[in-house]
């Protein structure tokens, strides 16, 4: 039973958070190609493919993300006890559990066509990259945004085989959504990570965090818009954005930069936003 334990708290398990906020992107690709290509059995499908191999990758990326970070994890009282950091377990065992994840993985993805699983190699490359992103950028936050996002591209290729620039517009809102709520996260660890050296956004925008935080969610909702142009009216799939909105808007004044746990508290409100947007797009022609 140690054992079990020892490996949910290395893939974050217990904290579904993490996985359902790389899901949420995915379904929202889904959630358009659907609309463009009604078969719901298809749309079942691969909505639950996609929800399994955003589980198994952010459990892989969680180990893997450890095992860089393990001497600086055991600095940071939020990141002291993890597994790794702690010697529960040896890296040599660690990295056979993410070997295990990323085959099980790669099975979900060849089970789509050729440019998906194109696409999904390329995103492997992306989710191993970003650990090593704080140590050199003061913007990894924008690296996880272009990596955690990338399943929207993967989902609607899957349906059609094919990117366009409706799907890259929702993609670039994506990416300035995980831009802000990445900050909002980070924010909880700034005094030290300053002190170990480590870079964030969070650290960059310090003084202005809620200045910043609020000009990503405000390009993501402008994309988000320019998205929907096409079907905005007073519809339920518009009703359902006016929400998300109102959710992005709240997190700006929920959390405070010097009260760990309200950041904490806004950034898992971002579950809600990520249901909230798959819901509207889902319901686009309605």
């Amino acid at each position: 039973m140690s054992h079990l334990k020892i490996f949910i708290d290395l893939t974050r398990l217990n904290k579904p958070i993490g996985f359902m906020l790389l899901f949420w992107p995915c379904s929202w690709g889904l959630a358009f190609a659907y609309n463009q290509n009604p078969s719901l059995k298809l749309f079942i499908y691969y909505l639950l493919l996609f929800f399994l191999g955003s589980v198994l990758m952010r459990s892989a990326g969680c180990i893997f993300n450890d095992i860089v970070d393990k001497d600086f994890d055991k600095k940071v009282k939020r990141t002291k006890l993890r597994p790794i950091a702690s010697k529960k377990i040896s890296v040599k065992r660690a990295l056979s559990y993410v070997l295990i994840l990323c085959s099980l993985a790669f099975i979900v993805l060849i089970q789509f066509n050729f440019l998906t699983i194109l696409l999904g190699l390329g995103s492997m490359f992306l989710a191993f990259a970003y650990p090593f992103m704080k140590r050199i950028t003061y913007w990894p936050q924008l690296f996880l945004g272009i990596t955690f996002n990338w399943g929207i591209i993967m989902a609607w290729t899957a349906y059609n085989g094919q990117i366009t620039s409706e799907i890259l517009v929702l993609y670039l809102s994506a990416i300035f959504w995980t831009l802000g709520y990445d900050t909002i996260y980070g924010a909880q660890d700034m005094s030290d990570d300053e002190i170990i050296g480590l870079k964030s956004t969070s650290i960059k925008f310090k003084n202005n965090i809620k200045l910043f935080v609020s000009s990503t969610y405000f390009f993501s909702i402008i994309l988000a818009i320019f998205f929907f142009m096409k079907n905005i009216g007073f519809n339920l799939s518009t009703l359902f954005l006016f929400s998300f909105v109102l959710s992005l808007i709240y997190q700006i004044f929920k959390f405070k930069k010097t009260k760990a746990a309200t950041c904490l508290q806004a950034f898992k409100l971002n579950n809600l936003s990520g249901l909230i947007m798959f819901t509207s797009i889902l319901l686009i022609n309605y």
